[in-house]
């Protein structure tokens, strides 16, 4: 072999193995460069998760998003702002009850339970009005949505009729259907809608059963609510006749059986 063709030899192998490195530096390069933007990508995908979760995290739930409603719709028998003011009973009587439960509240059940049917002979008897607030402040107190819950479902028998809301509230109320104050039934559209089955104008009532699941009157009921927070009535029952509490004689609490509660109304209504 020629020392030319040695030459040549040699330099063709340099040439070949400079090609070969500068393919490979091209593969590492475009390697290099899909695994930046394969991280790029998963970075993005990360801050792009976390600002999803943080903005759900952030996200109103539905009664809160209920409570901010600008419109809401009310039911009939209503009126005032956002339809807050419920009340009850004969044109011609001169004076109204004003009274503050909470559907939850066990004392309220028992109030109902002792003194309902008497209120409900007074009222359709002409001789005093009723003005119902409802409350939600143990659904905070023992956390849950049951109060809410049921105060809606009020309003859809409110829409239905008075009559059909104070049997409703009554049978709320019940032994038969009122739950311990830490169990949530109410929070069950299937519970409130079982309850809803023993009031005749409600049962099988098809409308009235959508509006509860719908949610149709979740913003009058948080509306109606923050009415029961601006009152400054601290607890639940609270009865009122002009401005003044009404109690049993002796106590500062509400009356809980008839004839307490007959006696205290009817000086009510003599001052």
């Amino acid at each position: 072999m020629s020392k030319r063709n040695t030459q040549a030899n040699k330099a063709a192998a340099r040439e070949r193995l400079r090609a070969e490195r500068e393919a490979q530096a091209k593969k590492d390069k475009t390697r290099k460069q899909l695994v930046v933007a394969a991280s790029v990508v998963a970075a993005l995908a990360v801050v792009g998760g976390i600002s999803y979760g943080v903005t759900q995290l952030n996200k109103p739930d539905a009664w809160e998003a209920a409570a901010d409603a600008k419109n809401v719709t009310a039911p009939k028998n209503t009126s005032g702002d956002d339809g807050t003011t419920v009340v009850i009973g004969k044109s011609s009587a001169k004076k109204t009850l004003e009274l503050y439960e909470d559907s939850r509240c066990p004392v309220c059940a028992t109030f109902e339970q002792g003194v309902g049917e008497t209120v409900s002979k007074d009222v359709e008897a002409g001789k005093y009005k009723v003005r119902y607030v409802g409350a939600t402040f143990i659904d905070n107190t023992d956390n849950g949505e049951g109060s809410k819950n049921a105060l809606s479902a009020l309003g859809a028998a409110l829409d239905v009729s008075p009559e059909a809301f104070l049997e409703y509230k009554a049978a709320l109320y019940s032994a038969k259907f009122h739950p311990e104050e830490s169990d949530d039934k109410f929070a069950k559209d299937s519970y409130l809608i079982e309850v809803a089955d023993s009031v005749d104008a409600l049962k099988g009532n098809k409308d009235f059963q959508k509006d509860v699941e719908d949610g149709t009157y979740d913003g009058w009921a948080m509306k109606m609510s923050a009415s029961f927070d601006k009152s400054g009535v601290q607890g639940t029952p609270t009865l009122k006749m002009d401005g003044k509490k009404i109690t049993s004689e002796g106590s500062e609490n509400a009356p809980m059986t008839a004839d307490e509660f007959t006696k205290a109304i009817d000086k009510a209504l003599k001052a």
